[in-house]
């Protein structure tokens, strides 16, 4: 797949997640198979712009290119500003978020409420690709399907983005209104794909190889991407390029390689945080990779009243030496039984 003058390994990319998405969440991804990950959303705001937490966001030092950053509001100045200021500090392709359905994002008229103004819309996109196209750095959209299901409106918007000069569109298949709730539809997306010519990338609920598979045949896209999915499990990226290529499916990862994943993931973490920040933004993701493992619950809960990056690891270490100690016990007791039973 294509992106401006971007050629990807492949179709496979990591959904924008606040609070998710940052530098080593998206090397690991990239790591384990995406083609592409896109930042969080950075406000466009320039008050804002030298704060720790945007700056952070806008950190893509030493990243595997290509660098998008996504940038939100809904003031065409500022938001060519934003993408102006990003594309200084090393931006390759800039992303404008008009699909995120939070309420504080939408009371300030910007992500997914923007898809109820589509003049607004045509002005936000004409404004930073104004900035961008004489760069050569390619502008994307995100988007949801509509405001709500009376107002499902990607078409229009579709259309809006390939006349202004987007390279390429994601569609989440729900409205503002569905939030997260319910099933995702591919109907919509199946139908933008169908009327244009831009790359477009379908998003929501594809978390297996077998989803990946339907989602691709069934609406006929350039890519997927992936969000809640790959938290905790960064590693469907593999599965899923391997399936796609094969057919076949991966056997899951070990007690041993997730650990293993989680430790390179919280080392990253540290360094790019800092002690106090990093363990505090880690128990989410160390609750995320040991969910529906036995013991997790009391695990997640113990590892949230740790307060240094050292304690977290060494608690880490332990949980799933001892996981291991029980996996091979049980499989040694299974061989003798089963000797037993020969005998």
């Amino acid at each position: 797949m294509r992106i401006g003058p971007h050629t990807l390994r492949n179709n496979l990319v990591v959904a924008p997640m606040a609070g998710v998405t940052d530098r080593p969440f998206r090397q690991l991804c990239k790591r384990l198979g995406a083609g592409l990950a896109v930042s969080e959303m950075v406000a466009s705001n320039s008050l804002l712009w030298g704060s720790e937490k945007t700056l952070r966001r806008g950190n893509h030092e030493g990243e595997v290119e290509p660098k998008v950053v996504q940038i939100a509001g809904g003031n065409p100045e500022m938001m060519a500003d934003a993408a102006s200021y990003n594309i200084s500090r090393g931006a390759q392709i800039i992303d404008i978020n008009m699909g995120c359905p939070a309420k504080k994002i939408c009371n300030v008229q910007a992500g997914s409420a923007l898809l109820k103004d589509e003049d607004l819309v045509a002005r936000i996109l004409a404004a930073v690709l104004a900035v961008a196209q004489p760069r050569g750095i390619p502008v994307t959209l995100k988007i949801r399907t509509g405001w709500d299901r009376s107002q499902r409106n990607a078409l229009r918007v579709a259309r809006l983005a390939e006349n202004a000069g987007v390279a390429a569109l994601a569609i989440h298949g729900r409205t503002r209104a569905d939030q997260y709730q319910g099933e995702a539809e591919y109907d919509t997306i199946r139908e933008v794909k169908h009327s244009v010519g831009i790359p477009v990338i379908a998003n929501g609920d594809i978390n297996t190889p077998e989803k990946a598979r339907f989602v691709l045949d069934y609406t006929g896209v350039d890519g997927i991407m992936i969000g809640r999915a790959a938290q905790g499990r960064p590693w469907i990226f593999r599965e899923i390029g391997h399936y796609l290529a094969t057919g076949e499916k991966l056997p899951p990862p070990t007690l041993r390689e997730i650990a293993a994943l989680l430790i390179e993931h919280l080392d990253d973490h540290y360094r790019f945080y800092g002690e106090a920040a990093g363990v505090k933004v880690a128990r989410k993701h160390i609750g995320w990779y040991v969910k529906g493992i036995s013991g997790a619950a009391a695990f997640r809960r113990s590892v949230n009243e740790l307060t240094s990056g050292a304690a977290q690891m060494a608690a880490i270490t332990q949980f799933f030496e001892r996981l291991q100690e029980r996996e091979a016990l049980i499989s040694e007791e299974g061989v003798v039984a089963w000797e037993g039973l020969a005998a």
